[in-house]
């Protein structure tokens, strides 16, 4: 699986540069232009009454210094003085009305986004990706994007501005103050953004993959709760647990001592420009240059200068886990899906269900060869067809070409004459009825996992679809009905019932052309007569195609497909390929104790 290799190189080759996850992000804020400019216009504001502060404490310092004498300045300085600082909170506390809407509307964007994206990737892509490792990037990039939108638009912008602001003011007045706080200032925001790029990124970016492995590890086991029940493996699965999580432990432990390490060098900076500012200011001051209200300016300045710059120590930190946290999400938008629709694609019109292979040649990612090659096969409106053959030898591989699970790499795949690489892949699989070995149902109600076919059916349809498909009396029995939860992937269900579940799905889709992949293959007699009486109703007038190694459910086909290494070796009807004594001969020999 591929999250088991997520701290490899190759995974390495594929991170983002920072600058590329704050261009996927930064393009969200611009989706929203008239909140992103209530968000940064009202900041600009209240920074500029931020800077007004150290000026304000200045003149109350110099209006106290006069004496109680003179008491009228003193409180008019006081009112200033509270005034601005009213002034700077209540405007911040307005522009973040304006962005916490933004944050939340893009957040929720992003999330349908990268949902539907993932959606989209092929079907090999799901089967080499744990389903919980995707789940825990899909939701830890919501919440990377909020720490970077927070980082960048209310820390990093106001920042540099009251910072730059009070360099220029104090660079004015004393240029050597000014030019020695502009230094440190600089000295500390380039060895942040450097030195968290260079040092903590590789350790967290590691951390982070660790933590996408232990969702996808979590996941695993739990959905697999039966087996590992059925195993006595709960111990077992303890330790392989702990493994992960011990790994994640040591790179987290190394990832945070390395942010510790950060601030405590930028902690020494500010230090540094404590005593730097303060010392300049009283040199000053015994040269005559700097009264008692400089004293307070400068010294009001350092508090706000440390207050900023630690939050922008900080914030660089935040921001650099936030763009690591986003950019496994700013990648799936940047990766095309294997399958796409052609752009032109219209909706695929069923009709009778005619499937013609033209010439194919397919082959899998992983293999040296093609499994078909120049494979050619039609299949006529409402036929029954039967695959049978060793595993590997194409007969799913059939099934999945049909659907357009894969594209293929010559030929091509007509049904009802239209071309399936030319159709909408959604419209092409609502006109293909799928009842799977396994069939894999949703956490919701029986009334829901039936209607998932045709979401706008009434209650009367699906219940009808239940009858039909030998399903309605055991939903009838259970204490909720139809309302029943059928637990994750339907396991309060037996395979029979879940089997009878997908097969009233299929009765609803009313699909001209029915795939059953091996659906008996797992029953008893007794449930396995339910169910072939249900599929026998349900292919009367359907193109049928049935993958089967149980031969006794495919001896009423019309024509039998024996596969061999993506080649057709022998059609016929059962009996007939039964006395010709070849490939089908041999396998019902095998198999004719179960039929």
């Amino acid at each position: 699986m591929t999250d088991h290799y997520e701290d490899s190189d190759e995974h390495r080759q594929r991170v983002l540069k920072n600058h590329q996850v704050l261009g996927f992000i930064a393009g969200f804020w611009l989706r929203q232009p008239w909140l992103l400019i209530g968000t940064v216009g009202l900041t600009l504001v209240a920074i500029g009454f931020d800077l007004a502060l150290p000026w304000a404490a200045g003149r109350l310092v110099n209006a106290v210094a006069a004496g109680p004498a003179h008491p009228d300045p003193a409180w008019r300085a006081w009112a200033v003085f509270v005034g601005v600082y009213l002034a700077f909170s209540v405007i911040r506390n307005l522009a973040m009305r304006f962005l916490i809407p933004m944050s939340a509307n893009n957040m929720k964007a992003m999330t349908d986004e990268a949902f539907r994206r993932v959606q989209a990737f092929s079907s090999d892509w799901h089967a080499d990706t744990f389903a919980g490792a995707t789940v825990r990037r899909l939701s830890r990039a919501m919440w990377g994007y909020d720490t970077v939108t927070d980082a960048a638009l209310i820390w990093f912008g106001p920042a540099g501005v009251v910072l730059l602001g009070l360099c220029v003011m104090m660079l004015l007045r004393w240029p050597v103050v000014g030019l020695f706080a502009l230094c440190v200032v600089v000295l500390y925001v380039v060895s942040n953004i450097v030195l968290t790029s260079l040092y903590a990124r590789p350790a967290n970016l590691r951390s982070v993959a660790l933590d996408s492995r232990i969702g996808g590890a979590l996941a695993d086991s739990i959905s697999s709760n039966s087996t590992v029940k059925a195993f006595g493996a709960e111990a077992r699965e303890d330790v392989r647990i702990a493994g992960v999580t011990e790994m994640w432990r040591k790179a987290t432990i190394r990832t945070w001592s390395r942010f510790t390490d950060l601030w405590l060098l930028h902690s020494l900076v500010l230090v540094g420009l404590q005593a730097g500012l303060s010392g300049l200011l009283v040199w000053e001051w015994t040269k005559g240059r700097a009264n008692a209200g400089d004293i307070a300016f400068a010294v009001t300045s350092f508090m706000l200068m440390t207050s900023y710059l630690r939050n922008i120590g900080d914030n660089i930190r935040m921001a650099q886990r936030g763009l690591d946290d986003s950019e496994d999400v700013a990648r799936y938008a940047t990766t095309p899906p294997q399958v796409l629709d052609a752009p032109a694609a219209g909706g695929f019109r069923a009709d009778l269900g005619e499937v013609v292979f033209d010439h194919v040649t397919f082959r899998y990612k992983s293999a040296e060869r093609p499994l078909y090659d120049g494979f050619s096969l039609t299949i006529a409106p409402g036929e029954r067809v039967a695959l049978v053959g060793p595993t590997g030898s194409g007969k799913s591989t059939f099934v999945k070409l049909i659907q357009r699970l894969y594209d293929v790499e010559g030929g091509r795949i007509l049904i009802d004459g239209q071309d399936i690489a030319q159709v909408t892949q959604g419209s092409l699989r609502r006109a293909i009825a799928v009842v799977p070995q396994d069939p894999a149902l949703f956490h919701r109600s029986l009334a829901e996992n039936i209607a998932y076919a045709r979401p706008d059916a009434t209650r009367d349809e699906v219940e009808l679809a239940a009858r039909r498909a030998r399903a309605h009396d055991f939903i009838a029995r259970l204490p909720n009905g139809y309302a029943t939860l059928v637990g994750e992937r339907g396991v309060k269900l037996s395979g029979g019932e879940r089997q009878r579940v997908a097969i009233a799905r299929a009765f609803l889709a009313d699909a001209p052309i029915l795939v059953l992949d091996e659906a008996t293959s797992s029953l008893d007699v007794e449930t396995e007569r339910q169910v072939q009486a249900a599929m026998e109703e349900l292919m009367v007038g359907r193109t049928t195609v049935v993958i089967a190694h149980r031969l006794s459910t495919i001896r009423g086909a019309d024509r039998i497909l024996v596969f061999d290494n993506g080649r057709i070796v022998e059609e016929g009807r059962h009996t007939d390929l039964v006395n010709q004594g070849g490939a089908y001969a041999r396998l019902h020999a095998v198999t004719e104790g179960w039929a």
